[in-house]
């Protein structure tokens, strides 16, 4: 096992700098090479930017020793996010997937589901920190220098804020940040190291982040705007928001959130129910996503997207929203449109087994009559220039139309980071603040403001106004990989209802999950890693 960790972390380097290899001009700008040492790899600026563009194609493609499927972020929204969220469902699959949907894998340190985010995240830092631990010695202009080693900063960042949502405690059971955080890997080193608290952890995403927006902003280099997988001050300020909302740090999730907003504005109620399949406006930060560079079945949208190879060749259709929660938004929100909720039909009874199959929630497979409503439902959504969704011809009550691909099997740009979160990050932190009226304004910029929903005012106070703001990030962001992290950070239990207890789950993942249970909500340090790190030698790690 040692071997595959040292393949997978203390190889990132030299294999961000392989990637160029297999990559097109359009994305890295580079010509191929077979293999870049690690030491030439950042010997003139154009050579660190292709590297950087390196540690960016990390994010999409598979990780080797782990199988189809863990492509990066992919993989992470997924297995970590979606599946054992309250609202997320992928009904065909449910039974099998029971484990990672209801967190029973938390302590097994031996599986590739516990080991596999660290050591994703681990290679994205590692090449991060080639780059930081080289750049000021390449040759080229000064400018671009700073604005490289700021977006590297930026990666480090943005990878130890995930780790920690997945392999510590939550802030307030923490004692202050005094429980265990991350091994901090600062440069290229692949030595035993101890691992660091978790307010050490905090810390250094800060400072890693403050470091970041100051060379941004001495650089004077603005990131081309097609090359969205590429992070600016802008990505820089919204992890440091995100990271302060979990640290329960809110006016600096206040402040940071505001800073990230600015010159991403959020699109139209209509721009956003067209679909997520390329950049808006709106994204700070996603994946590249041109068929120039397929990842094949390993991408995102074969499985998560409703004209993916998954929805239009099989039966497992694209993922569903929970019942409960979208039931509770109003039928005008854009958001709502792209799903195929019960009020879009002209008469339902989701508890009639004919209309709705009780355990998966396919439709009409005993009613001809809600099988072309559903049928047509779908058929009115399609976007122009796309291929048609669900051509398999099997449709899920509270079946997703959000994420779709722009060529088979799965091609798509994917969001990581969107003006929206940021907004809804201020409505949480000013809520936690007790400025109510201010958290009141965040919903109604995001809701009214930006036609989602023109009618939607908001007059909620104390758990009311909490709840409200939970629901709309919810469904905001459904499927971009919060799900499970927020309940974490809320201290929520994961409640799943079968459609005869008025939800849409099926019976095999219908379960409460309260936060104390599970290692509260932690996945363990991986074995390999132990193996790995000699440091690590306290068997309650």
């Amino acid at each position: 096992m040692k071997r595959i960790i040292n393949y997978i972390m203390a190889g990132t380097f030299v294999a961000a700098s392989a990637l160029l290899a297999s990559c097109s001009e359009d994305y890295l700008n580079t010509s191929p090479s077979e293999s870049v040492e690690s030491e030439n790899a950042v010997g003139t600026v154009t050579n660190a930017y292709n590297t950087l563009n390196g540690v960016a194609k990390c994010m999409t493609t598979q990780q080797a020793p782990y199988g189809q499927g863990y492509s990066g972020e992919n993989a992470i929204y997924r297995i970590y996010e979606s599946m054992p969220s309250q609202n997320y469902n992928y009904n065909r699959y449910a039974a099998g997937w029971a484990q990672v949907h209801n967190q029973m894998l938390h302590t097994d340190n031996t599986r590739k589901y516990d080991s596999y985010a660290w050591a994703y995240y681990y290679q994205v830092i590692t090449g991060a920190n080639g780059i930081i631990e080289t750049i000021d010695k390449a040759t080229g202009d000064e400018k671009q220098k700073k604005f490289i080693k700021a977006a590297a900063l930026t990666f480090r960042a943005y990878s130890y804020e995930k780790l920690i949502r997945y392999y510590c405690y939550r802030w307030q059971d923490s004692n202050n940040g005094a429980t265990r955080g991350m091994p901090l890997r600062l440069d290229t080193s692949n030595g035993d190291l101890k691992i660091s608290t978790l307010a050490e952890t905090y810390a250094q995403i800060y400072k890693d982040c403050e470091e970041a927006v100051k060379l941004f902003t001495e650089s004077g280099v603005k990131r081309n705007e097609a090359e969205v997988w590429i992070p600016t001050a802008n990505v820089a300020h919204a992890v440091h928001a995100r990271a302060a909302l979990n640290k329960q740090d809110y006016a600096t999730a206040l402040a940071q959130a505001k800073l990230a907003e600015e010159g991403y504005p959020m699109v139209s109620g209509a721009d956003y129910a067209a679909g997520f399949y390329k950049p808006s406006s709106e994204w700070l930060l996603g994946s590249y996503g041109s068929d120039k560079e397929q990842n094949w079945y390993w991408a995102f949208g074969v499985q998560d997207a409703c004209n993916g190879y998954y929805a239009n060749n099989t039966d497992c259709g694209a993922g569903t929203i929970g019942h409960e929660l979208i039931t509770r938004i109003p039928n005008n929100d854009a958001r709502k449109q792209m799903f195929i909720t019960a009020d879009k039909f002209r008469n339902i009874d989701i508890t009639n087994k004919d209309q709705v199959n009780q355990t998966y929630g396919i439709l009409g497979m005993g009613d001809d009559n809600v099988y072309a409503q559903a049928d047509s439902i779908v058929k009115a959504h399609s976007l122009p220039g796309l291929e048609a969704p669900y051509q398999a011809g099997v449709f899920y009550l509270d079946g997703q139309m959000k994420f779709w691909t722009t060529a088979q099997p799965g091609v798509c740009y994917v969001p990581f980071i969107r003006t929206s979160e940021m907004k809804l990050i201020e409505a949480e932190a000013n809520y936690f603040l007790g400025n109510e009226a201010a958290a009141q304004q965040a919903l109604v910029d995001l809701n009214a403001g930006t036609g989602r929903n023109e009618s939607y005012t908001c007059t909620k106070t104390g758990k009311d106004l909490f709840n409200e703001i939970k629901d709309y990030r919810e469904v905001e962001l459904w499927g971009e990989g919060f799900g499970w992290s927020d309940y974490k950070r809320w201290n929520l239990p994961i409640v799943r209802k079968t459609f005869a207890q008025g939800g849409n789950a099926h019976p095999a993942v219908a379960v409460t999950i309260n936060p104390d249970e599970v290692n509260k909500w932690t996945w363990v340090i991986p074995q390999n890693e132990k193996d790995f790190n000699g440091a690590l030698t306290d068997e309650k790690l």
